[in-house]
C-alpha cells in the first residue's frame, strides 16, 4: 500500500509553510551550523572596552575562557557575551 497524505480543508498558504517546515527539518541535519566567531587578544579587549592586565586577571580567575592555537590566544565571541551578567539595582 502506497503512503499517501491527504489535505482536507488546507489553505494554498497553510499547505506552503507545511512544506517550507518540512523542508527546513531536512536540512537542520545537512547544513553546517555557523562557525563560532574568534577574537584575539586584542579584539577581545576592545570589545570589553578593557585593558589587556584585565582580559588577562578575568581569564585567570576562570570568568572567561581562552584558546590557543601555536602562541595565539583566542576568545569565543559567544563566550564573552554568555559571561555577561546583569547588573541588580
Amino acid at each position: 500500500m502506497e503512503n499517501t497524505i491527504q489535505f482536507i480543508q488546507v489553505t494554498p498558504e497553510q499547505l506552503e509553510e507545511r512544506i517550507v517546515q518540512g523542508v527546513k527539518n531536512i536540512l537542520k541535519g545537512v547544513i553546517q551550523p555557523e562557525q563560532e566567531e574568534l577574537l584575539t587578544r586584542d579584539e577581545a579587549a576592545k570589545f570589553l572596552n578593557v585593558s589587556f592586565p584585565t582580559l588577562h586577571s578575568w581569564t585567570s580567575a576562570g570568568k572567561i575562557a581562552s584558546y590557543g592555537l601555536g602562541n595565539k590566544v583566542f576568545y569565543k565571541k559567544s563566550e564573552i557575551m554568555a559571561s555577561l551578567t546583569p547588573l541588580k539595582k
